[in-house]
């Protein structure tokens, strides 16, 4: 299960000829984001930190502000930030790229100065998969054993307050997965960074955290520790639903709201399908933020002791298909475009990389 890792040459010189209709990855020299932010990204503001990423995905912060951008389709990944050209940091091996597979979420280890740890979740020939992994060092498999399918690969991870790893995982197109317990397909896990099932979970010794889930593509905190996660519906709604240990969110009994009466969990906020298919979240200050794919814009919400209000779009139509929302250690929102999936129209520069900095 281990492989070797492609390293260290600036992603310009590595790759060769870009694909026809592609633009060439290049970096776009943008002013400095102010030294003492307020936290408040300007959404008025758009600064374009790169362009030509192949179906950006993951995105994750190192400890120096730059960035990490996972490729879907290419297995790359790259060093991205404001003013400097795309660096090849590792191309991981075994990625199986069909369909909404690939190479999806990035995270990097709260402990990254000591242990210099990245993880990535990506679509191998026989499942999803967790790796980690020292840039210049083999991947080693931490969770693996995760369903497949052309889509509901979930795919997000991210590290949450008490230093375990969450993963967004999706139904693999087998809806009976998601209340199926033995199953860690259409749930929210949380493990330990070696991959152990967490301490603390519902279920000694399982690494379940939540189900009944159908694709979960986005997850997030706010200041106080709640759990925020974002869910692709299928025909009427998609979901932002906070996140309790044990709790069943319904999938495939329920869609939406309607399933408290059943012993389900209703979501905070729902939209329609044509109005969202939410994938990454992100929250700053008491702002939730939501990139849409199929509703090419970017939602809000407020929230606060675990709920969310006020919900608005934002962008919309300007940048096509949103996939990934982050913020960054400046208070800056990044945001990631995913024109070049097969689903979008492609834009002059897709995909892109934008920056909205804190003011």
């Amino acid at each position: 299960m281990v492989g070797a890792i492609l390293i260290v040459c600036a992603a310009t010189s590595c790759t060769g000829d870009e694909p026809a209709g592609r633009a060439p990855l290049t970096a776009i020299v943008t002013a400095p984001a102010p030294s003492v932010p307020s936290g408040v990204p300007d959404l008025g503001a758009p600064e374009e930190v790169a362009r030509g990423i192949d179906v950006p995905w993951g995105l994750a912060f190192l400890p120096d502000g730059t960035a990490l951008v996972a490729e879907r389709d290419s297995g790359r990944i790259l060093r991205v930030a404001p003013g400097r050209e795309p660096e090849l940091i590792a191309e991981l091996p075994g990625v199986a790229a069909r369909g909404e597979g690939g190479l999806l979420g990035l995270a990097v280890a709260p402990d990254y100065d000591r242990t210099r740890y990245v993880y990535a979740y990506f679509t191998a020939e026989d499942d999803n998969r967790i790796v980690r992994f020292r840039p210049g060092e083999p991947a080693e498999v931490v969770f693996d054993g995760i369903a497949k399918a052309g889509n509901h690969n979930g795919g997000r991870i991210a590290f949450g307050p008490d230093g375990m790893l969450y993963v967004g995982t999706g139904d693999a197109g087998r809806s009976e997965l998601s209340q199926d317990a033995a199953s860690p397909n259409g749930k929210i896990l949380r493990i330990t960074p070696d991959g152990e099932p967490a301490p603390g979970n519902p279920t000694p010794g399982s690494p379940v955290y939540s189900l009944g889930h159908r694709n979960v593509q986005g997850l997030a905190w706010d200041s106080t520790g709640a759990l925020y996660a974002a869910e692709f519906g299928q025909n009427r709604v998609d979901e932002l639903n906070l996140i309790e240990p044990g709790r069943n969110y319904g999938w495939p009994e329920v869609e939406g709201s309607g399933g408290a009466n059943n012993g389900f969990t209703d979501p905070l906020l729902t939209w329609s399908t044509s109005e969202a298919s939410p994938s990454g979240i992100a929250i700053a200050g008491d702002t939730l933020y939501v990139a849409a794919l199929r509703g090419e814009r970017l939602w809000t919400a407020t929230v606060s002791n675990g709920t969310a209000t006020n919900p608005r779009d934002v962008l919309r139509d300007s940048y096509g298909r949103l996939r990934t929302v982050t913020v960054a250690p400046d208070g800056a929102l990044w945001l990631t475009t995913s024109n070049t999936d097969g689903r979008g129209d492609i834009r002059d520069g897709d995909d892109r990389i934008l920056r909205f900095p804190a003011r």
